[in-house]
Parts: structure tokens; sequence; C-alpha cells
């Protein structure tokens, strides 16, 4: 052996010395070519005429399924199961007319046979009598129809609806002459409409900045105030605001403003809220979500100035007109009830536990996910309106401190809505019953079995939400309000 060979080296030093010593096959290649590397190219085009070449390998198993599964399920819809072809879907629109631009139309052309000599055939003192079954509003838009309708009724209806006793009526005849009418909104205290001062250019803001969309005399008036409906502490939603958004999908873009400029982000008192709308079938749905860290083991003292507003003893998150009936606030405060508390480390009590963990095979973890109970797990319907809840304990970053990012514990209230079509307050039964201007209103008879949150999330996010059981948010149907302190 040579004296370079590392078995002539010894000792300690050496045996390092060839442990880190590198391997041929790790010398990384020089540039050009020796005597001593063969040329590959050379070899290949000797090669290429030959049979050595081994064939290309074929797709893995794993990705040779995934790859079949995707072509047979390229038409196929993930959420009813069926095969959705396009190419049948544009021919089904062509042939059945599905859309509603022509009746949305102005300059449709009406081929109807005309309803004169129909109407003639009854003497006008029958259509008197019929008259006075109407409200004011119904007279009004029956002496509207046409000249024959107007001659026998007379001016009398349309002269009614000056009077004060018919304010409400007034506003429910002018809501028909929407359409006729895209640069001016109907002042409901007014009733009367008001030419936009903002026209396109119309922005959602807090509940105490004051947004006047028109010049109205009743703008400061506090004893005529505008409708609009709480959505969070600090934050409202004017009904003008659903007029401009319903106006805009019903007829054009140029008589509202997008459904889209309606969603907001902000933060107040601690919250953090999240508000999306979405239009269903001539109806605005409204989605609020709402969060805040919660730290475990809360007497109900912390819990109640968690959850409510000292200014007006509300929630902090968004809430219908019927919150203080039922079991809402109960749900929260259960579901805050199960934040894990972390466990005492300190003196023998810490010793014993962590024996215990060591002994099972466990760790504790203050952090981990949190599971609700069967009373604070499901969802929870309101049965005067049509309002959702679902009340969630998730973990969540907190980034209150850039330098100090780390996970806690925060409690989840999402609330689904339905707004109405936005035509009236009153003429809405959905905006009504939200803010508890109507009574009578079943919401499990007339949603059924599909829910709010599951037609506003598989709308917008084409998924759709775990399983959820849907209970009645007053099962016992109590009605105290104010009145009652198990709210609070």
């Amino acid at each position: 052996m040579s004296a370079d060979s590392p078995g002539e080296r010894r000792g300690f030093r050496a045996f390092f010395a060839n442990a880190l010593r590198p391997k041929k096959s790790r010398q990384v290649l020089r540039k050009g070519y020796s005597a001593s590397t063969p040329d590959l190219r050379a070899e290949l085009q000797s090669r290429a005429g030959s049979d050595d070449i081994p064939p290309m390998p074929s797709l893995a198993p794993l990705e040779a399924h995934r790859l079949k599964y995707r072509v047979a399920n390229a038409q196929l819809d993930t959420q009813l199961g069926e095969n959705r072809d396009h190419t049948a879907m544009l021919h089904a629109i062509g042939v059945q007319d599905m859309s509603d631009a022509a009746a949305n139309d102005a300059n449709e052309i009406d081929r109807r046979p005309p309803g004169e000599p129909k109407m003639a055939m009854l003497p006008p003192d029958l259509w008197r009598r019929v008259a006075e079954f109407l409200n004011p509003a119904e007279r009004a838009s029956l002496a509207f129809v046409s000249k024959d309708f107007l001659g026998r009724l007379g001016p009398g209806p349309w002269m009614a609806l000056n009077d004060a006793e018919n304010h409400d009526y007034r506003a429910d005849f002018l809501v028909s002459q929407d359409r006729a009418l895209p640069h001016h909104l109907l002042c409901f205290p007014c009733a009367r409409y008001h030419r936009r001062t903002r026209e396109g250019f119309e922005k959602l803001q807090p509940a105490d900045v004051l947004n006047p969309l028109f010049d109205c005399p009743n703008a400061r008036n506090s004893l005529a105030p505008a409708p609009r409906h709480r959505i969070t502490h600090g934050r409202t939603l004017p009904f003008a605001f659903v007029q401009l958004v319903m106006r805009a999908n019903r007829f054009s873009p140029r008589y509202g403003i997008p459904v889209d400029l309606l969603s907001r982000r902000w933060r107040r008192d601690g919250w953090s809220h999240h508000s999306r709308y979405y239009i269903h079938r001539g109806r605005l749905l409204m989605r609020v979500v709402s969060s805040c860290f919660a730290p475990p083991d809360l007497p109900p003292s912390s819990q109640r100035m968690l959850l409510y507003s000292r200014d007006d003893y509300w929630p902090y998150f968004s809430a219908c007109a019927h919150w203080r009936d039922g079991e809402l606030m109960n749900v929260c405060k259960c579901a805050l009830g199960h934040i894990p508390k972390p466990r005492e480390t300190a003196g023998l009590q810490g010793l014993e536990h962590r024996g215990k963990d060591m002994v099972h095979g466990r760790i504790h973890n203050p952090n981990a996910l949190t599971t609700l109970c069967g009373k604070c797990r499901p969802m929870r319907r309101c049965p005067e309106c049509p309002s959702e809840y679902l009340v969630e304990v998730k973990l969540t970053e907190d980034r209150t401190n850039p330098k100090s990012l780390h996970f806690r514990h925060a409690i989840v209230v999402t609330r689904w809505s339905d707004l109405g079509d936005g035509s009236s307050p009153r003429l809405s039964p959905e905006w009504a019953a939200c803010n508890g201007l109507r009574d009578g209103y079943d919401s499990f008879e007339t949603l059924g079995k599909r829910t709010i949150s599951g037609t506003f999330e598989s709308s917008i996010t084409d998924d759709v939400l775990p399983g959820q059981r849907v209970l009645s948010m007053n099962p016992k149907g109590k009605k105290l309000g104010e009145a009652g302190t198990g709210w609070y």
C-alpha cells in the first residue's frame, strides 16, 4: 500500500479524516471531456436502431386512477351528482327562453287583446262597489290602470292618498312606479320620490355617520326615522341600500348599485365582523360572521361583558329582533364553557396530572380543538323571522401583536337572514319579520326543509355546510322580551 492509502493511517485524527472524506460518486462533474469520460451522445446515436432501449415507464397506478377519474367525472356536478352537459343547457335556454330579459325589457310589445270591451260589460256602479272592498293603495292602482277605470272611479282614490291617515298606503302605491324613475329613490318617511344626489356612487357607512342619498326634509327628524336594520353594534343597513341593490337586479344597473358593494369587514369592541350579501330568487340574503377571542373558565359576569354591549344591552354579534326570546344567549354561554382550561402545573397536583398523562400516553394541550355539546352544537332558527344562527368555538391566530403570533380560542357566531325583496318595509314580510314589525310569521312553515345557510353557502362557494341539526331558537314559545331575565 502507498502512504496516501487510508488503510495506512492510524489514530483518532485519521479515523475522522477517513470518515469525512468524500466518496468518488459525490465528486462534482468537471467541465469538458477527458479520455476516461464516456461519450454518451455517441453511444445513444449508435444504439438508436437497436432494441436495447427500454420503453418509457407508465404512470403510477394511483396517478393513473386519478387521471381516469378526472376524465370520467369531468361533467359531473359535485353537489347533485348529475351529468353537467353545458351544450344541452345552452340549447335548453334557447328553446325554453328561461331568461327573464324579455320580461324586463321596457320596449316589449304587448300583444294581448285590449280589455276595455270586457270592462265595459260591467256597469260603473259595480266597479265602485268592488273598489269599496280595496284599501286606498289598491283603489289608486285600479284607477291608474287605464282611462276607462279612471272615468269610472274618478280622481277620488288619488285624492285620498294625500290624507295623513293614508300615509303608508301612499308609499305602497308609489312602490309600483320604481321602474319609471331610475334617477329617483322612494323615501318612506316622506312617501315621495327624491332625486338621487350620489347616483352610482352610494356607499354604505357606519351608523354614526350621516350618509344621505338624497335631499330629504326628514333626514334629521328623529320622530320620522328612515327604516333600517341593525346588523351589529354600531352598524346598520338602511332600507334605501336594499332598494338600490334590488332595483339594479330587477331592472338594470343604472337603477342602483351591485350587491357586492354592500360587503364589509370591520372591528369594534374586540369583535371582528364580516358581512356578505347574495340575491337568490329576487330576495336579498345576508350573512354576518362575528368572532371574538375568549379566555377559558369565564365567570357569568365576564361572559356578559364579552357578549353584550354596554350601550344598548344588545349582543355585539348580529341578531334579529327576537334574540331575547329563546336559547340563543344560553347557547353562546354554553359554548364559552367548553373552552379548555389550562391545568395547574405547580406542586404535587401538577406532578400527579403529568404522571397520569405519561402512563396513558397522552399530552394535555390547552390549545386543542374544542368539541361542543348537544345543546350548543346544532344550528338554531328563529321561529318568528327568517334568521339562522350557528355558534362555534374555533382555534384562531391572534395577530394583535406581530412579534408574538399564537393561536387562541375564539367564539364565532354566524347569522344568515333573508331580508326580503326590497319593495317596501311593510310589503316585504321578511324585512318586517326580522325587525319585529310583523307577527304571525312562521319561519319553519315558510322555509321548509331547505335552510337559508345552505342556500347561501351553496350559491357563494359551490359547497355546503356540514350536516347540522336545525332546532328552534325558542322551542317553548315564550315571548317575554325585556321583561324576562333568561336572556341576561
